[in-house]
């Protein structure tokens, strides 16, 4: 079995209680904040506070995805409010190796994130330090895009290193997920599914966040 982890991003805020509980009770089994700057991606989102106010609503564990430029002035912020992960960019971060052990020396799980383009091999030397690696599989920065059917095959790279390594990370996909893609993303060697608008902008969210657990649970190979 695999994990589920609905995205934020997608859901209403003014009803954010109320939406969250929903996925609590049909299958979610993490929260996914994505934090955004506007300027390594085209768009504003979140900061701690909200991080601090899902944590409130939930007791699931809280995923931390930030698209920020240099994250390293973000990771104390964070910290602070104690996600499960907290996640940053390889393309935004130049010292990555620090930044990475920053996190875990502040008692979060550290994770690391790819965008579509970035090869798998960029980060193998951190394979064995993080506690997650998130491959998006769309560009980041909006929710609603369209899954890129080349990031299957960086899953699988991915997938590979990790057993060639012996490593324990997991492996979160981001981007596109529906009932639709999730399976061959889960075939293909992910571990945690992020979903948005599959789940909060469907007729009814507790059916499609069910649907997708289910799904984890055919398809998933679990670790």
């Amino acid at each position: 079995m695999a994990y589920l982890a609905p995205s934020i991003l997608s859901a209403d805020l003014t009803r954010l209680q109320e939406q969250i509980k929903i996925v609590e009770q049909n299958g979610a089994d993490l929260i996914h904040v994505d934090v955004m700057d506007g300027h390594f991606v085209p768009n504003l989102t979140f900061g701690p506070m909200m991080v601090e106010a899902v944590k409130r609503i939930t007791a699931l564990p809280v995923d931390a995805h930030l698209m920020v430029n240099d994250p390293m002035k973000f990771i104390d912020w964070f910290a602070k409010v104690e996600p499960r992960y907290i996640t940053i960019h390889q393309e935004a971060c130049v010292h990555l190796d620090r930044a990475i052990n920053h996190i875990k020396n502040l008692g979060c799980k550290a994770g690391v994130s790819i965008n579509p383009a970035t090869p798998v091999e960029t980060i193998r030397h951190l394979l064995n330090s993080v506690d997650l690696v998130l491959i998006m599989s769309v560009n980041p920065g909006f929710g609603g895009q369209s899954f890129i059917p080349y990031t299957l095959q960086k899953i699988q790279e991915l997938a590979r290193m990790r057993q060639e390594m012996k490593a324990s990370f997991l492996i979160e996909v981001d981007g596109g997920i529906n009932t639709q893609t999730a399976p061959s993303v889960l075939q293909a060697g992910a571990d945690v599914l992020v979903a948005g608008n599959a789940i909060f902008k469907a007729e009814s969210i507790a059916q499609a966040c069910a649907a997708l657990k289910e799904l984890t649970k055919k398809f998933g190979t679990g670790k």
